[in-house]
C-alpha cells in the first residue's frame, strides 16, 4: 500500500512513522508513506494557504488551490483509491472499518485539515471519503492522519509478527479483548485464574469469551 499525506507540518510524522510497527512495515516494503508539504504548491508568494471566509465570524479557512493543485499532481502520475479528508463530522473510524480499508486499497491520500477547515468545493470535488476519530476537535489534522495510518497498516498481513495476535484484538470479534495475564504467576499476593494454567484449550477459550461479553457489557454496552 501507498499513503499519501497532505499536511502543513510534514515534520510531525517523524516520530510516530519511524518506530514500531509502522516503521517495520515501511522497512520491509510492506507499506510506503509519503509525506507532502500543502505550501509547496502555494502560488502566493508567501506560501499562504489559507484566508478569511466569506461571511466568517472569525477563524481561517484553508483555500483551495493549493490542495486542487497537489492533489491532481499526485492523481497525475498512479490512481487512487480513495481521497481522505480528516473532518470531525466525517465517518467515526471503528475496527471493521479499518479492516475494509486495509484489505481493499491499494494507493490512499489523506488530506490533514487545518484552521477552521478546507474549502467546501474542495469537499464536494476532491474528497472521496471523510473520517473522524471522535466527537472533538483538534488543533490539525495530523493525529487522525496518524491513527487512520497505523490502524490501517498493523493489520496488514506481514506487518506484525504474529498475524493471529490481531484477530484476538479487542473489537476484531465486536467485543472488547479479556483480562490478560502473564508471568509472575503471583504479583504482590495477586494470582493468575487458575483456568489460564489449566492447558484445557476449550475451557480456557470459554472463559475468555465469558470475560470479554462481560467487560463489554460493563464497558462498552453500546456494542452488545
Amino acid at each position: 500500500m501507498r499513503i499519501d499525506i497532505i499536511t502543513l507540518f510534514p515534520e510531525m510524522f517523524d516520530g510516530p512513522f519511524g518506530h514500531s510497527i509502522v516503521k517495520r512495515a515501511q522497512d520491509k516494503g510492506i507499506v510506503e508513506i509519503h509525506t507532502h508539504n500543502l505550501r509547496d504548491w502555494s502560488k502566493n508568494k508567501h506560501k499562504k494557504v489559507d484566508d478569511t471566509p466569506y461571511a466568517g465570524k472569525g477563524g481561517m479557512l484553508m483555500t483551495p488551490q493549493p490542495i486542487a493543485d497537489c492533489i491532481d499532481d499526485l492523481k497525475s502520475q498512479r490512481a487512487y483509491d480513495e481521497v481522505f479528508y480528516t473532518s470531525p463530522d466525517g465517518e467515526l473510524l471503528n475496527q471493521k472499518i479499518l479492516n475494509k480499508y486495509s484489505h481493499n486499497y491499494k494507493n490512499i491520500i489523506i488530506l490533514c485539515g487545518h484552521y477552521k477547515g478546507i474549502d467546501e468545493r474542495i469537499r464536494e470535488h476532491y474528497i472521496t471519503k471523510e473520517f473522524s476519530i471522535g466527537d472533538y476537535v483538534l488543533s490539525g489534522g495530523e493525529l487522525a492522519a496518524m491513527i487512520l495510518v497505523d490502524g490501517i497498516t498493523r493489520i496488514i498481513p506481514g506487518a506484525i509478527g504474529d498475524e493471529m495476535s490481531a484477530l484476538s484484538d479487542s473489537f476484531q470479534d465486536g467485543l472488547v479483548a479479556p483480562p490478560a495475564y502473564t508471568r509472575p504467576r503471583v504479583f504482590n499476593g495477586w494470582e493468575v485464574p487458575e483456568i489460564l494454567l489449566s492447558g484445557n484449550e476449550k475451557l480456557i477459550d470459554e472463559w475468555k469469551y465469558e470475560q470479554a461479553v462481560k467487560r463489554t457489557k460493563e464497558r462498552r454496552p453500546k456494542m452488545i
